[in-house]
């Protein structure tokens, strides 16, 4: 490979990340519809919250990196307990109409087995990130994904991967995607993804 033909391919890649999180970014389908395509196993109910019945759950890829404060994060290292995924941004209306009911579920469930980890996405600097957390009392991390790579890639093709900011994804117990929400949550709602998981064996 050329040297003149690898910054175009990194530049093309990054245009095609930054256009997938633009076009995407503080949407949501509230309609009941799914994306995904193809053969997937999931059911939208009109509440718009996708769910994957427990025997066709796939695993996501590597979701893994340095959270707001500069520590390493892998979830992989949280299988056993189950995991709420919020890709949000401090830049998103609808994030911080939902900040406040995740920051309380999140200190509820706590210990029954339920951690929480943020994808913070397409913040250019961690400050207004940080200062979101503070602002909202947010007691988990947030593993700071300025340009959208781990919501781009850490989800397999048709399996419910984020596809708005904000978007929600709760795997199981096995580390495996059980639900998925393209809209912002309220508390209700976001109990309605975790609770069926804690009754499951």
């Amino acid at each position: 490979m050329s040297l003149s033909r690898a910054p175009r391919r990194t530049l093309l890649a990054v245009g095609v990340l930054t256009a997938a999180v633009t076009l995407s970014a503080c949407g949501g389908d509230n309609n009941g519809k799914s994306g995904g395509g193809g053969n997937t196993n999931f059911v939208t109910n009109t509440g718009g919250v996708s769910t994957v019945a427990k025997g066709e759950r796939a695993a996501p890829n590597d979701i893994a990196g340095e959270t707001l404060d500069g520590k390493r994060l892998d979830v992989a290292d949280l299988k056993g307990k189950i995991v709420v995924l919020n890709a949000w941004g401090s830049w998103c209306g609808p994030c911080r109409a939902e900040a406040p009911h995740f920051a309380k579920v999140a200190a509820d469930l706590k210990d029954q087995g339920v951690e929480f980890v943020g994808l913070n996405t397409r913040d250019p600097n961690k400050q207004p990130a940080i200062a979101f957390e503070e602002d909202y009392g947010v007691p988990y991390p947030s593993l700071y994904d300025p340009q959208g790579k781990l919501i781009l890639f850490g989800f397999p093709k048709g399996t419910l991967n984020p596809q708005a900011i904000p978007s929600t994804v709760v795997l199981d117990k096995e580390g495996k995607i059980a639900a998925r929400s393209l809209m912002a949550l309220d508390e209700k709602k976001l109990r309605s993804m975790i609770e069926p998981l804690l009754k499951e064996k």
